[in-house]
């Protein structure tokens, strides 16, 4: 099934050989070849749940040698790692999507976790500090060792995982997803230290649902689909390699359109947000949110748009339980009758829902059954009395399991185990069975690839079908674009436009979206 374009390129450095990894009845590898050349960048791309990740948890010793089947060449050697250290101590080093950093400890604490040189008994500390500024100017990060990782933001952390891994002598390095949670800037500057470490002779795998980025970096790029290599593409060929070629290969179809088609059955307002104001948690004085006002009609799609740092979480948060800083003033009015929404508790009550966009730290138990994760939100639906309605919730989690299309063999599993995409469909059946009728949806494709987005944007429209008011965030101007009906953009904490669909552009958005306020907060 696998096929590859030819080009002279430098020796191989990896191959993977029938690959075959199981859990339990589920093959969620079937049979993967995968062959990376020396001083490459070798992207993998595929829909979730594909076997990208698995892949790499095989290569890199997560799941060891002996409950996998098929064979690891590494450097013309046959390897069988058992642990992550044994990768390690051959120079294969993979930095997952959720960072496996210490926030409490310093930089330089991190980067020689485990690994900390010690003399007479005595951990070198000048040794440390001395070798971590080296590192750290080397990924570009101009921060102090001492510096604690939990006070910087994701993209250094980022910065700090490469440091970590250049600090374990690293020949291959595997990155997942790297640049899934990281604002423009921060992605390009790490997709330069990626060139960068090319240059110096290090392999990069890179893991990405963000075609535009394989494109810019990718010396090849393999597309895995239900468990088995589909084809390597060269990305230097005599023939461009286009994201739509990508996108056929990765679902097995042409997606002409990636945002499904829908006629919006506009109705009356739902939803006003007047005057809204809210100070910031840490800096006193500071407002998150300065006087918003918003409004969201039945049958609606409104999207938020603003650069990082912009205020739209906060802003989504403050309403939903006033769950972010300090209410000043402002209200929230549904159907032209103000409500009160100063708890969750409340805010579910008035019938608005907040599906937050990091998933697995705020909005699922990643240890717990997709059963329990679905009814979480509204136990008091499936209660008799003191006690839970045990078949009850098995028979609404397998609906929404069927209506969503989640791909889980059984609602019973951990949702830890599903893909992104799925995971994220659970998400939003735990706030669609607390029955709202506006659903605040924060980053909703976050870190999921072009088929389950398709998905989502489907969930959504028919929410919208259903009269629901939809609030979208997202960094993704696209996004927004193809599916709202209008969109807000924000700055610093205040609305800085709105802009309806005949007037949608990228620079319009970015216009609005950079916008500063007259006499704004220092």
């Amino acid at each position: 099934m696998s096929t590859e374009v030819q080009r002279e390129r430098k020796p191989v450095i990896l191959e993977m050989k029938g690959i075959v990894k199981s859990f339990g009845p589920v093959k969620a590898l079937k049979h993967v070849d995968f062959a990376v050349h020396r001083g490459e960048v070798h992207a993998i791309c595929g829909e979730n749940g594909a076997g990208k990740s698995t892949l790499m948890k095989v290569l890199s010793g997560v799941y060891p040698h002996g409950s996998y089947e098929g064979e690891i060449v590494f450097d013309n050697a046959p390897v069988a790692f058992r642990s992550i250290r044994d990768s390690e101590a051959a120079g294969i080093v993979i930095i997952h999507q959720e960072l496996a950093l210490c926030p409490n400890l310093s930089i330089v604490e991190n980067i020689f976790l485990g690994q900390q040189p010690v003399k007479g008994g005595r951990i070198q500390w000048d040794q440390m500090r001395q070798e971590a500024t080296r590192l750290l100017a080397k990924v570009g990060l101009q921060e102090s060792p001492d510096t604690l990782v939990g006070s910087i933001g994701v993209g250094k952390q980022q910065l700090v995982e490469i440091a970590k891994a250049l600090s374990k002598r690293v020949r291959l390095l595997i990155l997942d997803e790297p640049t899934a949670a990281l604002n423009d800037d921060d992605s390009e500057q790490l997709l330069e230290l990626v060139r960068q470490l090319r240059a110096e002779g290090v392999t990069s795998v890179i893991i990405s649902h963000k075609l535009n980025e394989i494109a810019a970096i990718a010396d090849a790029t393999t597309i895995i689909r239900d468990g088995e290599t589909i084809e390597t593409l060269d990305m230097h060929g005599a023939e461009p390699v286009s994201e739509d070629r990508i996108i056929r290969s990765m679902v097995g179809r042409s997606l002409e359109n990636r945002y499904p088609d829908r006629t919006p059955q506009i109705g009356e307002e739902l939803l006003r947000i007047e005057d809204w104001t809210v100070e910031h948690p840490y800096l006193p004085g500071r407002l998150s949110s300065d006087r918003i006002n918003m409004t969201v009609r039945r049958g609606e799609i409104v999207g938020v748009a603003g650069l990082m740092g912009a205020g739209r979480t906060e802003l989504a948060m403050s309403i939903f339980g006033h769950s972010y800083g300090s209410h000043r003033a402002g209200r929230v009015l549904k159907e032209g009758k103000e409500v009160d929404t100063s708890t969750v508790q409340r805010a579910i009550d008035a019938g608005i829902a907040y599906v937050t966009e990091d998933r697995k730290e705020l909005g699922l138990n990643l240890i717990g059954p997709i059963r329990e994760n679905v009814t979480a939100a509204a136990l008091g639906r499936i209660s008799k009395g003191a006690s839970l309605d045990l078949h009850g919730e098995r028979t609404i989690a397998e609906k929404y399991r069927q209506d969503l299309g989640i791909k889980t063999g059984s609602i019973e599993n951990p949702v830890g185990n599903l893909s992104g995409g799925n995971q994220q469909k659970v998400s939003l059946a735990r706030w669609m069975f607390t029955d709202p009728d506006v659903l605040i949806l924060d980053e909703p494709t976050r870190g999921i690839d072009v088929g389950a987005k398709y998905e989502i944007y489907t969930i959504i429209n028919e929410l919208a079908a259903q009269g629901k008011a939809v609030i979208v965030i997202s960094s993704e101007m696209p996004e927004l674009i193809g599916l709202c009906d209008r969109i807000y953009t924000i700055n610093e904490g205040w609305v800085s436009g709105e802009v309806s669909r005949p007037e949608f552009s990228q620079e319009t958005l970015m216009r609005l979206m950079t916008t500063e306020q007259e006499g704004a907060q220092g």
